[in-house]
């Protein structure tokens, strides 16, 4: 399924948490949403749950307008896990689960199934007062997983979940992307997703601050590249005169070690300037944290 935002502001009251945005989620994409605490996020996904009708401007999925009638029907093919997953403590996994499957016309013989890929087959007679929080966050994924959703809603889903859960998590979801499914994820761990989402948006109060692929958002921000470089016992001085004759680098030379930050296509004069003194090499590029910092200006800091 595909999703389009035109020209779309949502208010209430006074108080303007989206302003004007547009974008296109293509169908099998697997879309990263990220801002700091009040920036919109939220709001944002209910919009496109058609939870809520925006103020101005249209929200489409699949061509349909989230405001008509025809929309109930899309959204059976929608799965969404909100940020706290809460149920009934006095049931099981199981019935939990069946009183979604029931919800979302799907069978109930389908449960045992995602309640094995989530890893919850042996726990799901268990109530729920009995679950950890990562198990409750696995049994609300479970119930995103029903009936094989062609769009995926997930605000921070990984809360809870340890490194193994975590990994686990991204695999499933590269199944459903694989089947085609277009996934829009939200996350405050943007360590967790720079590398596993296509393209990404930046919020800042209500406003998209930058939009694309990780790449692209890198060359539009212009933020250095950093270099490690281990030398070879007495190669320090050596190394800061090989350098010279290169403009706009910062060095520091500390021992056999220099620490070079440098825009993007100064990395391989850099390295070449270095390569007969070189025992080891690191190379660190702009992570999402810093191109949301570089981007989210004083509100993201402010957070």
């Amino acid at each position: 399924m595909s999703i389009e935002l035109d020209a779309v502001s949502k208010s209430f009251g006074p108080v303007e948490a989206i302003r004007n945005i547009s974008l296109t989620i293509g169908q099998g994409e697997m879309f990263g949403l990220i801002g700091h605490n009040g920036a919109g996020k939220s709001t944002l996904f209910k919009l496109m749950l058609g939870l809520l009708p925006a103020s101005a401007g249209a929200v489409r999925i699949n061509g349909v307008a989230t405001s008509s009638a025809q929309f109930r029907q899309v959204r059976r093919h929608i799965g969404y896990l909100p940020e706290s997953f809460v149920s009934y403590d006095n049931l099981s996994g199981l019935e939990v689960l069946h009183l979604f499957a029931d919800l979302k016309r799907v069978p109930r013989a389908e449960c045992g199934r995602v309640l094995r890929r989530v890893g919850l087959a042996d726990a799901c007679g268990r109530r729920l007062h009995t679950y950890s929080k990562g198990m409750r966050q696995r049994l609300g994924f479970a119930q995103v997983l029903l009936g094989d959703p062609e769009l995926i809603f997930l605000d921070e889903p990984t809360n809870g979940l340890d490194p193994e859960g975590i990994a686990d998590f991204y695999s499933i979801l590269r199944e459903a992307q694989q089947r085609g499914a277009t996934i829009v994820i939200t996350s405050h761990i943007l360590a967790e997703i720079q590398d596993r989402v296509d393209r990404l948006v930046i919020l800042d109060a209500g406003k998209v601050a930058a939009l694309g692929t990780l790449a692209e958002l890198r060359a539009r921000q212009v933020l250095p590249s950093h270099i490690e470089a281990q030398l070879l016992p007495g190669c320090g001085e050596r190394a800061g005169a090989a350098l010279a004759h290169l403009a706009g680098l910062t060095i520091i030379v500390d021992g056999d070690r220099a620490s070079i930050a440098c825009a993007a296509a100064q990395k391989a004069p850099v390295l070449a300037a270095l390569a007969p003194m070189l025992v080891d090499v690191t190379i660190r590029e702009p992570s999402l944290e810093d191109l949301f910092l570089g981007y989210g200006g004083q509100h993201a800091r402010a957070h």
